[in-house]
């Protein structure tokens, strides 16, 4: 990973909701933010493993993430405890809201996962999305949300997803 430094890094609360609720909110060091694009490092925030069967996320993964104010989604580096990449796990979201430490991003169910060699990449949730309200509630945000996912898949495609290094 790049970026180590021996002094703390200023840290953001990041809150993930979904469907009107705070699915989790955990601490992050900010590392950038231009007005656009901020970014954010933080551990594995959830407890114990989740394994998706193409990928595991466990104690001592580091994700380095990228939330953006002017697109629909969010894009998040994985790295294992000994520093390899293992891949790139991106949400479909609204914008993200900055409120001083505060980071609020609302998950809009699409998902993408790309591997760290590129070979593998997966569409996640379709299912889960045209089974919510979004779609019938607020076709524009379901509209948006269709466009970053495939946005996204562009990226994952063309080797383009920030990081890596």
């Amino acid at each position: 990973m790049s970026e180590t430094s021996a002094e703390p890094l200023p840290t953001l609360e990041i809150a993930l909701v979904k469907a009107g609720r705070t699915k989790i909110r955990y601490p992050a060091g900010l590392l950038q933010d231009d007005g656009t694009r901020i970014t954010v490092r933080a551990p594995w925030a959830a407890p114990g493993v989740r394994d998706f069967g193409f990928v595991r996320f466990e104690p001592g993964d580091v994700f380095t993430e990228h939330y953006w104010r002017d697109r629909w989604y969010a894009i998040k580096e994985v790295y294992a405890a000994d520093g390899t990449l293992k891949g790139w796990y991106c949400d479909v979201t609204r914008p993200a809201v900055r409120d001083g430490s505060l980071l609020t991003v609302e998950d809009l169910d699409l998902d993408l996962w790309c591997s760290a060699d590129g070979a593998t990449v997966l569409r996640l949730d379709e299912d889960e999305f045209e089974a919510s309200a979004l779609p019938t509630k607020d076709p524009t945000a379901a509209s948006a949300a269709l466009r970053a996912l495939t946005e996204l898949e562009s990226l994952a495609r063309g080797g383009l997803l920030p990081g890596g290094s």
